[in-house]
C-alpha cells in the first residue's frame, strides 16, 4: 500500500468513519460563523424577568405598604358585569365609611353620565355587591342607605374585641380587697325623651266650607296614587292644615299637586309624609290688597245749556247755576 510523502496532510487519517462524518459536520457548522462580522455587537439582554409569556400582558408589580384596597378576582374578573360597573365597585370599596355615593356625586366625580352610573349601580345591586334601602327620618325626610359588600354571600367579619385578662388566683386578690374602696354605683342614664311632634298649621278663621273642601281633597288623594290611602283619623288630623292652605288662597289643584308630586316608591306612612309636606311647603299669606281709588262722578247733560259736566245727579252745570244766582 502506497503512502503519501512525509509532511502531506491527510485529513481523515487515523479516524474511523463515524469520527470522519462528525468532523465534516462540524466544519459545515463553523463555516457560516466564520463568514460573519466578528466585530458586530452582541444582542442586548432583555430586562423582562424570565420566564415570560410569549404574548399577552406582562406584570411588573411592586408591593404596596399604604393607601391600597384589596379586591377579589370574583369582582375584578366578573363575567356578568360591565367595565363601568366593575370600576365603580372598586371606587366604592376604596372609599371610607360615610362617603357620599349618590348618582349626582358620582357624576360630578367621573365623566360618565348619570344614566350610565345609575345602570352600573343597578348591576352591582343585582350581583349582590350593593344593597340600597330607603329609610324615613323622624323629621319625615326619606333617605337612601347604601351598604357595600366586598364579597357577596359571605358573612361580614365581626369587629375584634380586646382580649380580657385572665383572672388572678384568689389568694393574690384577697389582700388587695382590704385597701380597695367600694365602687360607687353608676347611675343608669335615663333615655332621652322623644322630640315633641310639631303642631300642624290651623286656619285663623275656620269655616265649614273650608273644612269640607280640605276633607274632600285628602280623601281623593288615593285616586292620584293608591299609596295615599288615609284613615278617617288621619284625614281629621290633616284637614285643618289643608284648610290653612285654602285660607291663604292656594288653589285646590295646586294643593293636590304639591301633596302627590315625587312620591317615594315604598311609602310606609302616608299620613306622616303628608304632614311633613303640609308644614314644610306652607305658602305665606297674601299681602292685603290696596284700597281701590275713588271712581269719578258720571257725566251729566246740563238742563240749561246742554253741556256735559260731571255730577252725581242730573241738573245744571256750574256756569248755569252762577247765571241763575246773579239773575
Amino acid at each position: 500500500m502506497l503512502r503519501p510523502p512525509a509532511g502531506t496532510a491527510i485529513p481523515n487519517e487515523g479516524l474511523t468513519n463515524k469520527q470522519s462524518r462528525f468532523s465534516q459536520w462540524l466544519r459545515k457548522q463553523l463555516s457560516p460563523m466564520a463568514s460573519k462580522n466578528p466585530s458586530a455587537p452582541s444582542r442586548p439582554a432583555s430586562r423582562v424577568p424570565v420566564p415570560t409569556p410569549s404574548s399577552g400582558v406582562i406584570h411588573a408589580n411592586s408591593r404596596h405598604t399604604s393607601h391600597f384596597t384589596v379586591v377579589g378576582n370574583h369582582l375584578a374578573q366578573h363575567r356578568g358585569l360591565t367595565l363601568v360597573a366593575i370600576g365603580l365597585a372598586l371606587h366604592i370599596q376604596s372609599l371610607p365609611a360615610g362617603a357620599r355615593i349618590g348618582i349626582k356625586c358620582l357624576a360630578a366625580r367621573f365623566p360618565e353620565s348619570e344614566a350610565r352610573i345609575a345602570s352600573a349601580l343597578r348591576e352591582l345591586e343585582a350581583a349582590g355587591y350593593l344593597k340600597r334601602t330607603r329609610e324615613r327620618l323622624p323629621s319625615g325626610r326619606v333617605v337612601t342607605r347604601t351598604v357595600s359588600y366586598n364579597q357577596p354571600g359571605a358573612t361580614p367579619c365581626p369587629v375584634a374585641r380586646p382580649a380580657q385578662r385572665a383572672p388572678r388566683p384568689k389568694q393574690d386578690r384577697e389582700p388587695e380587697r382590704e385597701h380597695e374602696a367600694k365602687p360607687t354605683p353608676k347611675a343608669t342614664p335615663k333615655p332621652a325623651p322623644k322630640p315633641a311632634r310639631a303642631p300642624l298649621p290651623a286656619p285663623s278663621r275656620p269655616g265649614p266650607d273650608g273644612t269640607r273642601l280640605a276633607h274632600r281633597i285628602l280623601v281623593e288623594l288615593r285616586r292620584d296614587d293608591p299609596q295615599l290611602l288615609l284613615s278617617e283619623r288621619d284625614v281629621a288630623r290633616l284637614a285643618p292644615a289643608v284648610a290653612t292652605w285654602l285660607e291663604r288662597e292656594a288653589p285646590p289643584d295646586a294643593v293636590r299637586r304639591t301633596l302627590t308630586a315625587d312620591l317615594p316608591p315604598d311609602l310606609r306612612s302616608p299620613a306622616a309624609f303628608l304632614a311633613h309636606r303640609l308644614m314644610a311647603s306652607l305658602p305665606p299669606p297674601l299681602p292685603a290688597s290696596a284700597p281701590a281709588p275713588p271712581r269719578p262722578d258720571p257725566l251729566q247733560t246740563c238742563d240749561g245749556c246742554e253741556r256735559a259736566f260731571r255730577a252725581p245727579e242730573p241738573g245744571v252745570c256750574r256756569d248755569c247755576r252762577h247765571v241763575c244766582t246773579i239773575g
